[in-house]
């Protein structure tokens, strides 16, 4: 243990107290709210700036009296407290105002994936039984698809934000901007009558049964989440800039990227799509010193040709998740940064670690009440001894973790109950007790001095979910889809390992129909592409005779992970989705070799 890693250690302790007063759970009821935490920023630092996007900037004071034109024009098309829009947008400063605004009248923003197209799309708007559509102007195809399966009224019920401005109109929406022109920008009243416990948000996770699962994120956890990022996290103030990338729809963007800029006032440099090739030019250029990252962004930064003034430029601190114990210390010396701050934690859960000591190669510690327990991969199942108690693991080895569920770590869980249900381990060491089931690996690791504070790591999913391109999977979702293609009789979705690349990329072994001898490529490529959102297609596909499944009528996954793709173990036919293509082809052992090599560019 040396000297320097105590001194390193001990500076963080004010930090951690600070923290730690800042972070008691508040009463539920008590009025406040992310809209109202706004109009407190902007009360301090009305005149900074806020956003920079393209080429838009704008203040605090700005966005906030925006937010106020929109609230009063949604109030106006009909939207009261308790109720929920759906959000469909991609990263801009609109998104920002039209978030605040909802939020300012007590509605539920319910935030959906850019990606999703069809099926999923509809989904995800009717799931929530949302009374609005607000799209942008840029999605407005995607929705215009699937408009006439959603029990809304057309005009009253959409409305549509400009953008580039390439539309001038839609004969089946409202402009929103249009609506709010001339508007009263003052803060509305009605905010002061929000709660912490009334949702914010609901953002939607892949779980790991069905289509996607609106998980809720109350006011008082989106703002416990802001302020961790805030003080503990990147430490940031009015005069720090953040770096953000990654889709506000996400719960990273959103909760520590824009969740630390609103509590702080630090300001945003917001894109649109995360480009490696801009990066470094955009930091210095904007000169931020913050950067809210996922794992894969780091990769994809250490793979841009390296310049031996890669460090300098203005990043000082670092915040994200899923970055690699194997990149950790070549993307933090490349670029030159001093702070690290990985996180973990699920949208919906109610545990979450952060590595608020500065420690290499960890998912740092929490406060929440939490249990490693023995997990058997192979059977996907807890396990529990003769008294049906579960089994905690030994400190160094991977266990579920499992985020006890009491007044002070309430899971907020999903719109739906039965979903909710279906994430609660009951009966855990004691008769009665709730705990929510992360569906992760994680064990306990030797970081050297720590304040007695245990630390771990993110080891693995378990069960029906694999993430892929900063995404959560969910087999039976992929599998559903893939079912519905005339010639298939069945499918087994699972995640497989590429060299190089972040995640498992999804695999499908399929089963025929009767009487069909070949998989036409050029039909299920198609259908595949219009059915699932890019991150969820499996890049390759199995054809086998029959698919396996356990005494039980499980399918058996884990000797089709083992197998993989690899020509030389399976005697089924093999096909592949290459980067960049929309169609599946036959997986050579030439092209095996390539992916193997880590050189095939996924």
């Amino acid at each position: 243990m040396g000297v320097a890693d105590v001194a390193r250690t001990l500076a963080q302790v004010p930090t951690l107290l600070t923290l730690r007063k800042g972070m008691q759970p508040r009463p539920l009821e008590e009025k406040d709210c992310l809209a109202a935490l706004i109009e407190q920023t902007v009360d301090r630092v009305g005149d900074r700036t806020s956003i920079i996007f393209e080429d838009k900037q704008i203040t605090w004071s700005e966005i906030n009296a925006n937010a106020n034109r929109y609230a009063r024009a949604l109030k106006e098309s009909g939207l009261k407290r308790g109720d929920t829009a759906s959000v469909f947008m991609e990263n801009r400063i609109e998104f920002v105002t039209t978030i605040i605004a909802l939020n300012k009248i007590g509605v539920t923003a319910s935030l959906i994936n850019t990606n999703l197209r069809g099926r999923p799309l509809t989904h995800c708007v009717s799931v929530t039984n949302s009374n609005k559509c607000i799209v942008g102007e840029e999605l407005t195809d995607a929705l215009d698809d699937v408009r006439s399966e959603l029990q809304m009224k057309e005009e009253s019920d959409f409305l549509w934000v400009p953008d580039t401005g390439a539309s001038s109109a839609l004969n089946w929406a409202a402009n929103l901007e249009e609506l709010a022109e001339g508007a009263d920008t003052s803060n509305l009243p009605e905010t002061a009558e929000n709660t912490l416990g009334d949702n914010a948000f609901y953002i939607f996770t892949s779980g790991t049964t069905g289509l996607p699962k609106a998980a809720v994120l109350s006011n008082r956890r989106y703002m416990m989440s802001g302020t961790m990022a805030h003080k503990a996290g990147l430490k940031c103030t009015e005069n720090d800039r953040l770096y953000i990338c990654l889709p506000l729809y996400h719960g990273t963007g959103l909760m520590i990227g824009m969740g630390a800029s609103f509590s702080s006032g630090a300001s945003v440099f917001l894109r649109r799509k995360f480009s490696a090739s801009n990066f470094l030019s955009e930091v210095r250029e904007h000169n931020t010193n913050c950067f809210i990252y996922i794992g894969e962004l780091c990769r994809y930064l250490l793979n841009t040709p390296k310049k031996p003034d890669d460090h300098v430029n203005p990043l000082e601190r670092t915040m994200g998740n899923g970055l690699r114990p194997d990149i950790w210390m070549p993307f933090k010396e490349r670029f030159g940064i001093k702070r690290i701050t990985e996180f973990y934690g699920a949208s919906e859960g109610n545990v979450a670690f952060a590595n608020l000591l500065n420690k290499d190669c960890t998912i740092g510690t929490t406060t929440v009440k939490h249990a490693l327990v023995k997990y058997d991969v192979d059977a996907d199942e807890i396990v529990r001894d003769a008294n049906g108690r579960c089994l905690a693991v030994e400190d160094g080895e991977a266990g579920l973790l499992l985020g006890h569920i009491n007044p002070e770590a309430v899971f907020e869980g999903y719109t739906d109950p039965d979903a909710t249900e279906k994430k609660i381990v009951r009966n855990v060491f004691e008769e009665g007790d709730a705990w929510f089931n992360s569906g992760d690996l994680i064990r306990r690791v030797n970081v050297g001095f720590s304040l007695g504070l245990p630390h771990y790591q993110f080891v693995d999913r378990v069960g029906d979910t694999f993430r892929w391109k900063s995404e959560n999977v969910s087999t039976n979702e992929v599998g559903e889809i893939l079912n519905g293609f005339d010639q298939i009789k069945i499918s087994n979705v699972y995640g497989v390992e590429i060299p190089g690349a972040d995640g498992r990329a999804g695999m499908a072994a399929l089963t025929l129909e009767e009487g069909v001898d070949e998989l036409d490529l050029e039909r299920v490529s198609e259908h595949v592409n219009r059915e699932l959102p890019s991150y969820a297609r499996p890049i390759f596909l199995r054809v086998e005779q029959d698919i396996e499944v356990t005494g039980t009528f499980k399918m058996v996954k884990n000797k089709l992970r083992d197998e993989g793709y690899d020509p030389g173990k399976v005697e089924d036919p093999l096909y592949v989705m290459k980067p960049g293509s929309d169609r599946y082809e036959p997986l050579t052992q030439d092209f095996f070799e390539v992916i193997a090599r880590g050189e095939a560019g996924y």
